[in-house]
């Protein structure tokens, strides 16, 4: 072996031995067997659970108590009875916060003491009962659709009536596409209060008509339904867009990545000139820092010429960094750009490998369902508890009863409560007692562990599957002639029979910590009114490691994932080689790993900003079609759609590049296995392609 050879034949100085070379071996390996199954069984048993605690929570919750409001006899309103009457009307929302405090101190819970009702729409209006109206009959001053339903205004007397019926009603612009709307209603049954009614509807009208909802989100509506298919064919163009780039970066990568470099060169060049220029006017009549002293204002500290000397010296020390070490690692950015071409080329062979992120954003779609459903359902498996509450304790013998016996509101009868007129059932709670309710914690944080390891799980089974395919690529000698068929498929199945419980195991690391971060969240969140400076300091030292933490297992278990694709050994081994392996190369590793991050930097910006200024021009009319019936002026609010369009835009590039960059690691580890497996030989051959051995002076003494 000569020297050269020596040079890109990393030595086992502390990570390990190199990998030997194996005959047999010519990519993923199909005999292979089944890794960490104690892993797997026990993500089997979670799933099972999972299950378990979803259908328990289906079968104990009902959702209807945070979707739809309830009136006071307890039915829902908009389902039901109540289908045609989806709104809720508070008789006097001022009891909601009058009677907090002693209704807090009284019950295990709090409901609002007044009547509510199901109404069909919100009053239109303001309205209220004036002094003058109490020489009229009730039918002539209350409106039907106001009283309890059990009231008959024609047979009943007008104080009678005030106490089953609305005295006020203050006007809503809520948006009825909400099933629980906020109303602005009031109702002042004691006559003190209408002395102030005039000057309560001048407020509230105010603050009512300044939000206007209801009316913005109907003209953002309307600039979906009008706009919806151009926003798909925005869409449309940005999958376009992403393919060709990610296609064209095979002939363009060499052209774009030594633009970049040129690009930050020269503009620190610029930086460096700039900085000379500016210390050269304020060096002659300028102050200095030790005469300026500190002071907020650091506009002042750039007219200084110290500021500006060493800025100078900042940016040349950068420069100089850049420059030599672009000149030092030169042929590592020749491999990290043949690589990237290698990519494009192992992409245009399987383009089925585009679409895979797809199932994988619907296997998230479905995690992420089955949580929220599951998440809701526990929240709501207690059935509510109504106890008699006297809306006026003043009246009567009430304090009693107050909220100590239990009832029922649709056969509440207030008759059997002579003593206490204002008696009533109301909601108090949900019940608590049962065993699943008293354990509703508990599966909480098991529903949000067991989503958190399948999510990871899924993306884990994505990165294997591409990387099994993307292996296959790289180890056919004769390509594309030996990749086998159905690549991606392949690697599928191989993962999903072999690796689950290897899978499964990098996942429940990765939300370990996750969930570590997250609880870290929560204290932070709890206790920061109560946090002192160390306190503070201390907690945030603890979320940037956990943070850094995630970020390394993020990179441990991708590399992880792409060994026990192509070797089919457990999650353990395959981590160990994995990282041997980059260490042994780990400067290869830095300059691919950033070289590589610029040129999808780029790329997502170069898509995402293009589809955005073409929309921009479209939606707001500087572009116009031949023969296009839409138009700009049709459009409430023009920037909407633009919105949708490049956050979409990003979606769709992100799942493109992300399968990109994954070929890239693949590949990369690939080559690392090559570099140390073969040696050019007729015996031992290497796979990597024509260009690669040219940047490295290598050659197969046999062509391929």
């Amino acid at each position: 072996m000569g020297k050269k050879q020596k040079e890109e034949q990393p030595s086992d100085s502390g990570y390990g031995e190199p990998a030997q070379f194996d005959p047999t071996f010519a990519g993923p390996i199909n005999k292979r067997g089944c890794t960490d199954i104690i892993c797997c069984i026990l993500f089997m048993a979670v799933i099972v659970g999972y299950m378990v605690v979803g259908i328990l929570a289906w079968l104990y919750g009902d959702p209807r108590h945070v979707l739809y409001p309830r009136n006071s006899t307890g039915w829902f309103c908009g389902i039901g009875e109540n289908k045609d009457r989806p709104n809720v009307f508070y008789f006097d929302i001022l009891k909601c916060a009058t009677t907090v405090n002693v209704m807090a101190a009284a019950l295990d819970g709090f409901q609002c003491p007044t009547t509510q009702l199901c109404v069909e729409e919100c009053p239109n209006n303001f309205w209220a009962v004036k002094l003058t109206d109490y020489s009229k009959t009730a039918k002539e001053v209350f409106n039907q659709s106001l009283c309890v339903p059990s009231l008959d205004l024609a047979t009943t007397e007008l104080v009678s009536a005030s106490l089953s019926c609305a005295d006020l009603c203050v006007q809503s612009n809520n948006s009825p596409k909400i099933q629980r709307q906020f109303f602005f209603f009031i109702v002042l049954v004691n006559l003190r209060h209408l002395a102030f009614s005039h000057l309560a509807f001048v407020f509230i009208r105010d603050i009512v008509n300044s939000f206007n909802i209801r009316e913005i989100g109907i003209r953002i509506f309307e600039d979906f339904a009008s706009a919806w298919p151009w926003i798909l064919i925005g869409l449309l163009i940005a999958m376009i867009v992403s393919l060709l780039f990610l296609l064209l970066l095979r002939f363009t990568a060499p052209v774009m990545v030594w633009l970049l470099i040129i690009g930050v060169l020269g503009v620190g060049a610029y930086g460096i000139w700039h900085c000379y220029w500016e210390y050269s006017n304020y060096k002659a009549n300028s102050a200095t820092i030790s005469e300026i002293g500190f002071t907020t204002n650091f506009e002042v500290y750039l007219q200084v010429q110290e500021t500006w000397l060493a800025f100078l010296i900042i940016i040349s020390v950068a420069e100089a960094i850049i420059l030599l070490t672009v000149i030092f690692l030169r042929k590592r950015i020749l491999i990290a750009i043949a690589l990237i071409q290698e990519a494009s080329k192992a992409i245009s062979y399987m383009m089925s490998s585009l679409l895979y992120p797809l199932f994988t954003a619907v296997l998230l779609l479905v995690c992420v369902a089955y949580w929220g459903v599951t998440a809701l359902y526990l929240a709501t498996s207690g059935g509510p508890v109504y106890k008699v509450v006297a809306l006026n304790s003043s009246q009567g013998d009430c304090m009693s009863i107050n909220g100590t016996v239990d009832c029922e509101p649709t056969t509440f009868n207030p008759s059997e409560y002579s003593h206490c007129p204002s008696a009533s059932c109301i909601f108090i709670k949900y019940n608590d007692e049962g065993l699943l309710q008293r354990n509703l914690f508990n599966l909480q944080i098991y529903n949000v562990v067991a989503f958190l390891w399948c999510a990871n799980f899924v993306i884990a089974l994505g990165q294997c599957t591409l990387a099994g395919a993307f292996a296959s690529y790289y180890w056919a000698f004769n390509k594309p002639n030996d990749i086998p068929m159905f690549p991606v498929s392949a690697g599928f199945m191989r993962s999903l029979r072999y690796h689950v419980g290897s899978l499964a195991f990098g996942a429940l690391i990765l939300t370990l910590v996750q969930v570590v971060r997250i609880l870290l969240e929560y204290i932070d969140h709890k206790t920061r009114s109560a946090q002192n400076a160390c306190a503070r300091f201390l907690m945030c030292c603890l979320k940037c490691c956990f943070w850094c933490l995630e970020k390394f297992i993020k990179f441990l278990n991708r590399n992880a994932y792409i060994m026990i694709a192509i070797y089919g050994k457990n999650f353990c081994v395959s981590a160990k080689n994995a990282f041997m392996l980059l260490m042994r190369n780990v400067i290869r590793v830095v300059v691919l790993d950033k070289v590589t991050d610029l040129l999808l930097f780029f790329g997502k910006l170069l898509v995402v900003g293009g589809v955005g200024v073409l929309s921009f021009f479209f939606f707001s009319g500087r572009i116009l079609l031949p023969g296009n019936t839409f138009r700009s002026e049709t459009l409430n609010y023009y920037w909407m759609p633009i919105i949708v369009v490049v956050i979409g835009t990003y979606l769709i590039a992100h799942g493109f590049f992300s399968v990109y960059n994954m070929c890239v690691d693949t590949l990369f580890l690939c080559f690392l296995e090559d570099l140390e497996r073969n040696d050019g030989s007729m015996g031992k051959p290497y796979f990597m392609s024509k260009n690669l051995m040219k940047i490295l002076n290598k050659s197969n003494k046999r062509p391929k």
